[in-house]
């Protein structure tokens, strides 16, 4: 296009005199000076005209714009015969009234010129923009929020409404490169420096405690001055700021403040610090290991502090780790907002605690713990004078099972626990039958159907047997021969199923024969194929004295009722006859005779543990006792004692078993595998029941090896392979 086109037909007019009045309109504008609409209108119009002007104005129109360049700029512009009032001398909050009035002067007039270069902004500069043209602005633009007239948000959005976009020109909204290179980053210096000259003074003349609420108010403080009159975009980065200054530089002395807080159970204040040291990433894992390390500690020290009565009375033990674990609980649910990680530190003390402490050192064995769980779970269950209520028996169960998830060998109670609720089953002494099946679904919860089977089907032999004594009643009934003259009753219970050792040697006492025989005839004709193997140390009854001043019914056992009815003949036998006579062996027949000496029934040698072969046992006629019905049925230390070790014992072979069941069906399925591979899996299979000791392991692959269900790789070391 020639410089003499004209398409419209506009009057020509030279461009240096439009540049020239536009100059001096726009500094009237900015100067704050009035102006008539005539005026405004000559000001409007070559503004408009501008755009059919041809390219090379495009350097004039750009001066035009310039002026809503950043508003330091054109505060220079609008004060530069004002010098007066150029705000040199200001200090404080006089700068700011200074800069905030000519900002919104600056403002109005911007408006102004918005008006006269609408026409401009809505034609050449868009298409401009739209074609990319680099250099191209808007003469002014807003985002349409309300301007806040406060004295420091007016200064900060100047700020931000005067950032130009120079990457994206077309773009409506201001960018916050101004706001940030001339308010925001030396403000962030600042804060910084402030809170680290703060914070170190505090320290030094303040306890960490009151220098968390400080530092808790200061956060708060900043968090609330972005929201008044600071950028939303600073948020974020004065966060950071404030908690690197105020928090992570003390992070040191945090750590150590946290133990004592701990050890003098300060639980606002370790509130107070989990909150501010959850700020800081990565800053939680010093305090989850200190922590459990308290808690290991305590739990240690609150055992080791029951002494002797922790080994020896179960709900001493128990109950000491259920203080503990409730006491730190509630702490990681209040102070620490029940946190994952605070929450595993918690489980991970208990455990070490539980598994090892003064009691299992006093034993050498880790197993005591299980073991004294399941006697605790004894006296919940069975009969007396001081069981609880069903709500709070079932409340003190779900407590156990607390205890219960940190044992390392549940192998060890399930077996202590089968023997118990045996025992409490045959012998009719449990509390509550719903308290017990409560039980076993817990513990099936727990560790699955295989670990409470065995235990689930005693229950169903009980249900069976008291059918079964239901019919036989009946039978008698209807039967033609002469019926019993003693109340019997039975119980068949099936052979894998409860944990009794098979009977030992016993002559029947000939007043028991007759019900005996009556039962096995009448179990087999309706049972044929089965066999019955009586259990007579487990069994018991009751017999009625007619040779003492006062009638005494006697409760016990079978063994004891064969020794007592034998004085029905004579009134003294040495030890050999009656072994002679009952059959029961002579270690088991002495423990017998020492619970009937200590009860004063029978009288012998002065000391009870002195019973030899030869030693007579008479009658005693002078026997006295202020109940009428005497349980005589109690177990002797000894017999305890021993059927400890006993099951231990079985444990330990049980254990062996499950080993090498774990073994063959590792390499069943992997057919060749390195030994720390085979340890490693064997030990994740078997975890959930008990820890496998290494050695053990080892020693079963060698079995396995003899048996032939595995060998040696030849030519690779520590390779084993599967043998089909």
């Amino acid at each position: 296009m020639s410089r003499n086109q004209n398409p419209h037909g506009l009057k020509q007019i030279e461009l240096d005199q439009i540049w020239d009045d536009l100059k001096s309109g726009i500094r009237s504008v900015y100067r704050r000076q009035s102006m008539t609409r005539q005026r405004y209108m000559e000001l409007y119009t070559p503004a408009m005209c501008t755009i059919t002007a041809p390219v090379y104005t495009v350097g004039k129109v750009r001066g035009l714009v310039l002026l809503a360049r950043p508003f330091l700029e054109a505060v220079t512009h609008a004060t530069e015969h004002d010098k007066p009032q150029d705000g040199q001398d200001l200090l404080d909050e006089q700068v700011l009234q200074f800069y905030t009035r000519q900002w919104e002067d600056y403002q109005f007039s911007s408006k102004v010129l918005d008006g006269i270069c609408a026409y401009l902004n809505r034609h050449w500069v868009r298409r401009e923009c739209d074609e990319g043209t680099k250099g191209i602005y808007y003469i002014y633009s807003r985002n349409g929020e309300t301007i806040n007239t406060r004295l420091v948000s007016g200064v900060i959005n100047c700020y931000v409404e005067l950032g130009l976009n120079e990457d994206d020109p077309s773009a409506k909204g201001p960018t916050l490169g101004v706001y940030k290179d001339h308010f925001e980053n030396p403000f962030l210096e600042d804060t910084e420096r402030f809170y680290t000259r703060e914070s170190m003074e505090f320290l030094r003349q303040n306890p960490v405690t009151e220098y968390m609420k400080k530092a808790e108010m200061r956060l708060k403080e900043e968090q609330k001055r972005v929201q008044t009159y600071l950028h939303e975009s600073t948020h974020d980065v004065l966060a950071k700021v404030c908690e690197r200054v105020l928090i992570e530089k003390h992070l040191e002395i945090f750590h150590f403040e946290f133990k004592n807080l701990l050890d003098t159970d300060k639980d606002d204040d370790l509130g107070r610090m989990y909150m501010l040291v959850s700020r800081i990433v990565d800053g939680l894992g010093e305090l989850k290991t200190l922590l459990e390390a308290h808690i290991y500690t305590q739990g240690q020290t609150a055992i080791e502090r029951c002494g002797e009565a922790a080994l020896n009375d179960p709900k001493v033990y128990v109950q000491t780790i259920l203080d503990v674990h409730k006491k730190y609980n509630a702490l990681v649910i209040t102070a620490f907002t029940n946190d994952a990680g605070f929450v595993a530190a918690l489980d991970k003390a208990c455990g070490r605690f539980i598994n090892n402490n003064s009691v299992t050192k006093m034993v050498g064995n880790t197993s005591k713990s299980p073991e004294l769980l399941a006697r605790y779970c004894d006296l919940l269950l069975k009969k007396s004078s001081k069981n609880p209520e069903e709500a709070e028996l079932e409340d003190t169960l779900n407590q156990v099972m607390i205890v219960f998830k940190y044992i390392e060998d549940k192998d060890v109670f399930q077996k202590f626990y089968s023997k118990m609720l045996a025992k409490r089953l045959v012998q009719h002494m449990s509390a509550s039958d719903d308290a017990e099946a409560s039980m076993i679904s817990k513990l099936k919860q727990a560790c699955g159907f295989e670990y409470t089977s065995k235990l689930q089907r005693m229950f169903q032999d009980i249900g069976v047997s008291k059918d079964l004594n239901e019919q036989f009643k009946k039978h008698l009934h209807e039967s033609a021969q002469e019926p019993l003259d003693i109340d019997f009753s039975i119980q068949v219970l099936s052979s894998g199923s409860w944990p009794f050792q098979q009977s030992c040697s016993f002559t029947l006492p000939m007043e028991l024969e007759r019900s005996f025989q009556r039962f096995t005839t009448f179990y087999s004709g309706r049972h044929s194929g089965r066999k019955l193997n009586w259990l007579y140390h487990m069994s018991k009854g009751e017999i009625v004295t007619n040779c003492f001043k006062n009638r005494y019914t006697l409760q016990a056992s079978t063994f004891q009722m064969a020794v007592l009815l034998l004085y029905n003949a004579q009134d003294s036998f040495t030890v050999q006859q009656l072994a002679d006579s009952t059959q029961i062996k002579l270690d088991m027949l002495v423990q017998v005779l020492q619970i009937l000496l200590k009860s004063k029934l029978l009288v012998g040698p002065e000391e009870e543990s002195d019973l030899q072969p030869k030693t007579h046992l008479a009658l005693f006629f002078g026997y006295k006792n202020k109940k009428l019905r005497v349980n005589i049925n109690v177990p002797m230390k000894t017999e305890v004692k021993q059927e400890q070790e006993t099951t231990h014992k079985h444990i330990e072979e049980d254990r062996k078993l499950l080993i090498q069941a774990a073994i063959v069906r590792i390499m069943k399925m992997r057919k060749t595998l390195k030994h720390q591979q085979l340890l490693g899996e064997v030990l994740n299979q078997l975890s959930s029941r008990f820890k496998p000791r290494v050695p053990v392991i080892k020693k079963c692959i060698d079995i396995l090896i003899e048996k032939e269900y595995l060998e040696r790789v030849d030519g690779q070391k520590d390779t084993y392979s599967y043998l089909a």
